[in-house]
């Protein structure tokens, strides 16, 4: 899961890779909508296993404070609505998540955002965090046999 779900900046929500293109990636919306659509290398692509929160010691990887979170929220939906919320609730409940985050550098639109894909992830019924996501059939072509000239 963590190499197949990416960030694409300037596109709201989360995106699956599906498969690889000659000068693009493939990618499937993770909300209701599933439409599918190029990704180019000029776009800015995260996978989310390269994503990372400050803390006051070492920078501790999105997939773990994903998973605290969903211990958190117990795997539901977050107890407060990101677009709503107050930004003393969201510090409150990410202080919760991650206590000794560093409070200079995650900012409130950072808590929105992380909160915000927690929830797609949950409704695309994406739970757990840590597994690995092998690639589907025909994503690397270099996993793929090439045949042997004889």
């Amino acid at each position: 899961m963590q190499q197949t779900i990416l960030a694409i900046a300037g596109k709201p929500g989360l995106y699956k890779l599906v498969s690889r293109g000659k000068n693009s990636l493939i990618v499937e919306a993770l909300d209701a909508t599933h439409k599918r659509m190029p990704a180019f290398g000029t776009d800015r692509i995260t996978s989310l296993a390269d994503i990372a929160m400050f803390t006051d010691t070492d920078d501790v990887p999105l997939m773990d404070v994903l998973e605290s979170l969903k211990t958190v929220e117990e795997g539901k939906h977050t107890s407060l609505d990101p677009k709503k919320a107050s930004s003393d609730e969201l510090h409150e409940l990410f202080a919760r998540v991650l206590p000794n985050y560093d409070r200079e550098r995650v900012h409130t639109s950072d808590i929105k955002k992380l909160l915000q894909w927690y929830n797609i992830l949950v409704d695309a019924g994406i739970t757990d965090f840590k597994e690995e996501m092998k690639p589907t059939e025909g994503d690397n072509i270099a996993d793929r046999e090439e045949p042997k000239a004889e």
